[in-house]
């Protein structure tokens, strides 16, 4: 798989002082993506069906990796974070039917959460930054992070995170696998309009295992 991403760096109020403005294309080989299918079928350039078996996404908490598989095959794989031994990331097989994109904070009840605000979409301090890509709700899902030096590390309270980056790479492909895709100017919006709120329901959900 090929991906071509072109990149404008403007300043912005929620990626660390700049905004990276990613266009993913997504090439595999000499072919095009069909969507509407959870196999997420390709065709050749005669529009000759290739099978490239279904998407599915694997994280992988012993080597702190989020992957992308399309049937067998690795096509992407990304550094995560975890939780961390008193907030463990949950392990097992889940379906992802949902993608929020410039979502909201708001603090839960809990201990270490005291004393905090809550954060509009696209503000500075919102621990969610672009987008969330819920896997088991309503606590647990795959966020990016502007504490990128924690990848690596058990460090969440049990989500997944990501970078801001990745986050994005990876919603996007989901949405284009799990039927339900958009075009640029939906996402021109997304990253230019900060303060509007877009949730993205599957239809086809994706499937997500997470082993220890």
């Amino acid at each position: 798989m090929a991906v071509t991403i072109s990149e404008n760096t403007k300043p912005s109020r929620c990626l660390g002082g700049h905004r990276r403005r990613l266009i993913v294309t997504i090439v595999l080989g000499c072919a095009t993506v069909v969507a509407g299918s959870p196999r997420a079928q390709s065709v050749d350039s005669t529009g000759t069906a290739i099978d490239d078996g279904p998407l599915t996404l694997v994280a992988d908490l012993s080597k702190r990796t989020l992957s992308l598989r399309l049937g067998e095959t690795v096509r992407e794989s990304y550094p995560i974070a975890i939780g961390t031994d008193s907030k463990p990331t949950p392990t097992g097989t889940f379906r992802i039917r949902k993608v929020v994109w410039n979502p909201a904070w708001v603090p839960p009840d809990e201990k270490w959460a005291k004393g905090k605000l809550a954060q509009p979409p696209g503000a500075k301090a919102n621990p969610m930054k672009l987008v969330k890509i819920f896997f088991r709700e309503p606590d647990y899902y795959i966020h990016g992070t502007s504490d990128t030096e924690s990848l690596g590390d058990r460090a969440s309270h049990g989500c997944l995170r990501m970078n801001p980056d990745d986050a994005y790479r990876v919603a996007r492909y989901l949405m284009t696998h799990g039927g339900s895709p958009r075009d640029e100017n939906w996402f021109w919006r997304v990253l230019h309009l900060r303060s509007e709120t877009k949730t993205v329901y599957l239809d086809n959900p994706i499937q997500l295992t997470i082993t220890h």
